[in-house]
């Protein structure tokens, strides 16, 4: 049977194996099933990064600074900081539980449903909020509860993904993730002037979303899967990965640390950029990160596809990765050589097509380098999330702290978004699984 009709997963009845190892084998999809999955990620992780982006770079910072605008920065920060002490953990924490979980819908679709049910009303709730204190509140549920979706979500690709296609599995991802976040940040500039209906169609559309993914792509049945005794103590072990025994597992978290710190510092900061730094007016900083996030996505839509296609083709992943975090850096130089509206518009190009490449290969990578093969996927996953999700909460600290120091020059910023950004392409060299 050709390949484009083989639309369901296959077991060969001739081996033993153990329940755990066939209900592995059975999630891989082929055929239809399998491009119908690659559009429900595409369409998941287009809406959550849409989401992340809207809200966090333009609908939090406005809010933020329309309740106190001279302390607006350092404010953001603390709503950003009080997310972080509690969601820094949530994705791994989560991945492991469903790792465990065995119920009729399966390991991860409970997870999914769940986080985005309570991270949505969460993301509704911020729009009713007159205090900094209670924006930071109604922040921190919603990202732990979205936190505990994306985890189980993104697990999905070495769960029902053979490895020769995790390149475009990872690239429509990483595709849909930059999409949408660029599309996100144009949305809420366009919102930004009524922030309760902002936050409302964002809440909306995350939770129809992942309810519509999990009944589109039904997963099996987990009720009989083998799991060991419960422990705290080796469940709380289990998070420990040693960077000695698994170097290449340390590598990795380390590359994707360095780089979302580097460019989260800027992006987190990206309409005050346009304000304080460029010299744009409230009305003028909201349409021009439209503009910018139009260009960005253009140019990373583009990107995030070809790699991944071409990462597949070659089985080659480093080199991508390596290659995409210069070209970051290069754009991320463009606004202190000009610093314009013109240079912002430069940078956006050059770096959507850095970011575009590095999000659909650095997944894939990350997915084969697991260790014992991605036996806990879902926790191993988690824990290399943390190389995302803490830079997120914790580089609004370094911004703010940076900002003070050298009396709110935003050039310093980029400076130290460079230095993260390219000291992030040599990490990856080390990791010798993976080509």
């Amino acid at each position: 049977m050709s390949e484009s009709t083989n639309s369901l997963p296959t077991v060969d009845h001739s081996k033993e194996y153990s329940p755990n190892e066939k209900y592995a084998k059975s999630l891989m999809v082929t055929g239809k099933r399998k491009w119908v999955l690659l559009t429900s990620l595409f369409g998941n992780f287009f809406v959550l990064l849409a989401l992340y982006n809207g809200v966090i770079s333009v609908l939090l910072p406005n809010h933020v600074a329309a309740i106190d605008p001279a302390n607006k920065a350092n404010n953001l920060a603390i709503v950003m900081t009080t997310a972080l002490l509690f969601t820094i953990f949530a994705q791994p924490i989560a991945g492991a539980l469903s790792d465990r979980t065995r119920s009729r819908w399966g390991r991860r679709s409970p997870w999914i449903v769940g986080g985005a049910l309570i991270g949505g009303l969460s993301i509704f709730g911020i729009s009713m909020m007159t205090t900094v204190a209670g924006i930071a509140v109604f922040w921190l549920m919603a990202s732990v509860s979205l936190n505990c979706m994306n985890g189980p979500l993104a697990t999905v690709i070495p769960d029902r993904f053979l490895p020769e296609n995790r390149g475009i599995a990872s690239g429509f991802v990483g595709a849909g993730s930059t999409a949408g976040g660029t599309v996100g940040i144009i949305l809420a500039g366009y919102l930004a002037w009524n922030l309760q209906l902002g936050y409302l169609v964002f809440a909306l559309a995350i939770i129809a979303c992942c309810f519509a993914f999990v009944l589109i792509n039904k997963e099996l049945p987990s009720k009989d899967i083998q799991i060991e005794p419960f422990s705290w103590k080796n469940f709380f072990k289990s998070f420990w990965v040693s960077p000695r025994k698994y170097p290449d597992f340390g590598w990795a978290f380390l590359g994707r640390f360095m780089m979302f710190l580097g460019y989260q510092g800027v992006v987190t900061y990206q309409l005050y950029i346009l304000q304080d730094y460029i010299g744009l007016n409230v009305q003028e900083s909201n349409y021009a990160i439209g503009t910018i996030s139009v260009i960005t996505l253009a140019t990373l839509l583009f990107s995030g596809l070809v790699s991944g296609f071409l990462s597949d083709k070659l089985q080659r992943r480093k080199i991508f990765v390596f290659l995409s975090s210069i070209l970051m850096a290069i754009g991320l130089v463009i606004p202190l050589l000009m610093p314009n509206l013109m240079g912002m518009y430069i940078y956006a190009a050059i770096l959507g097509l850095g970011y575009g490449a590095y999000t659909s290969i650095d997944m894939a990578l990350m997915t084969q380098v697991l260790p014992g093969g991605g036996k806990q996927a879902g926790k191993d996953m988690g824990i290399l999330t943390i190389a995302t999700v803490l830079p997120q909460s914790f580089s609004p600290i370094l911004s703010a702290w940076l900002l003070s120091t050298f009396n709110n020059d935003y050039s310093y910023l980029f400076i130290a978004a460079i230095i993260f950004v390219f000291a992030s392409s040599f990490f990856v060299l080390p990791i010798k699984s993976v080509k």
